[in-house]
């Protein structure tokens, strides 16, 4: 009976700090205190003669720990599995985020060059509108030079009706990607 109790209570001290050990380190180190714990309780059974019934109770009892430790283990991986397809997924977004902030940022780009490019040709327009004018007023053209002229002018608005149009399909475009 007296060493029933002494036993008893290093039993459960053992499991408390078993427990107690489990928060504490790593589930590797959990596994392998766990394992130097049923060493010295063999050393310990080996010095003091234990019953039978003492021997199982406590292999029982490091079985116990020793299976709590590899579901431990096993929940820690699963939960390492999640959290690197959870970080994959996230990835992707951000892939599919970036790559649409391109597609966006190229056509805002297109439809500024596009813009100056109406722009540059407005004014080209009202330069040669101003320079036949003037010529008009001094009568330094003939008919058909006026003509000629006129042609250029006309060819210069359905260029700038094309841009426009451009333009046009480049904001439908733009406004379509950021919705």
């Amino acid at each position: 009976m007296k060493t029933k109790l002494p036993l008893t209570f290093l039993l459960l001290l053992g499991s408390y700090s078993l427990s107690a050990q489990a928060v504490k380190d790593t589930l590797s180190k959990t596994t392998d205190s766990i394992a130097l714990k049923q060493i010295e309780l063999q050393k310990v059974a080996q010095e003091k003669t234990l019953t039978p019934e003492e021997a199982a109770a406590i292999k029982k009892a490091a079985d116990q720990k020793q299976k709590q430790a590899e579901k431990m283990k096993a929940d820690a991986e699963k939960q390492a599995q999640k959290l690197e397809k959870e970080q994959r997924k996230l990835e992707k977004e951000q892939k599919r985020f970036e790559k649409e902030q391109k597609k966006i940022a190229s056509a805002e780009k297109s439809l500024i060059k596009s813009k100056e490019k109406l722009v540059k040709e407005r004014n080209k327009l009202e330069k040669m509108q101003t320079k036949l004018e003037k010529s008009k007023r001094k009568g330094k053209l003939s008919d058909i030079e006026i003509e000629k002229e006129n042609i250029e002018i006309s060819k210069q608005q359905i260029k700038l009706k094309e841009i426009q149009e451009d333009i046009d399909k480049a904001e439908k475009k733009v406004n379509k990607l950021r919705n």
